[in-house]
């Protein structure tokens, strides 16, 4: 079912390839990442992403603006997932690790989607078990369903009368900047090392 989900969140993210062909091969563009680009959202960039209210590790309430100082790889996700978030999440670490021997340095961004169970306390276990600059948020369901909105994310959660109950969600990770908001898209297929390379290009443009 999460596959089905991320397989549908695709087409329609990258429903706009052909016109970023033509953007990139066709002249006319002014876009400064356009040769890092391999996908085109449609709407645009500045559809993805924008302005969330969340809670961290330490139950303080922050913004955006407060954790995204610098290139930032987003990701939503929960932590009772039992394959897909763990993989992703330290697939993601494993890219910021390689950039920062290449001096280039990115935050993890860690955004609960399943907020009954991942209170403040969980989410800053989580972050220290994933180390290095690791952020993990939660929130209020409003909060965080406005932060899923944003980025444009699908979630949803089983019968919740079950303990032990699944969320259903898409699985991109999201690279955005303080600068320029949103930039470009990353899904399961792309392993830490093409991660890297990719984050690499837009960086050496900024």
């Amino acid at each position: 079912m999460i596959r089905l989900y991320a397989i549908l969140a695709t087409v329609v993210l990258a429903i706009g390839v052909g016109a970023m062909w033509l953007l990139t091969r066709g002249g006319g563009s002014d876009d400064k990442f356009a040769q890092c680009r391999s996908s085109q959202i449609a709407g645009g960039s500045a559809a993805i992403g924008g302005p969330f209210e969340l809670i961290n590790g330490a139950g303080e309430t922050v913004t955006d603006t407060d954790v995204i100082t610098e290139p930032t790889l987003v990701y939503f996700g929960y932590t009772f997932c039992p394959d897909v978030c763990p993989f992703d999440m330290s697939r993601n670490a494993e890219a910021v690790d390689i950039l920062a021997e290449r001096g280039q340095s990115v935050t993890p961004l860690f955004i609960s989607i399943d907020p009954d169970r991942d209170t403040p306390e969980v989410m800053s276990d989580y972050a220290f078990n994933l180390g290095g600059k690791t952020i993990a948020l939660t929130g209020s369901p409003e909060q965080v369903k406005a932060a899923s909105q944003a980025y444009k994310t699908y979630y949803k959660a089983h019968d919740k009368s079950d303990e032990f109950y699944l969320v259903d969600h898409s699985t991109f990770t999201y690279l955005v900047t303080p600068e320029d908001g949103f930039i470009e898209f990353f899904n399961r297929n792309d392993t830490a090392e093409q991660m890297a390379d990719k984050v690499g290009c837009f960086l050496d443009q900024l």
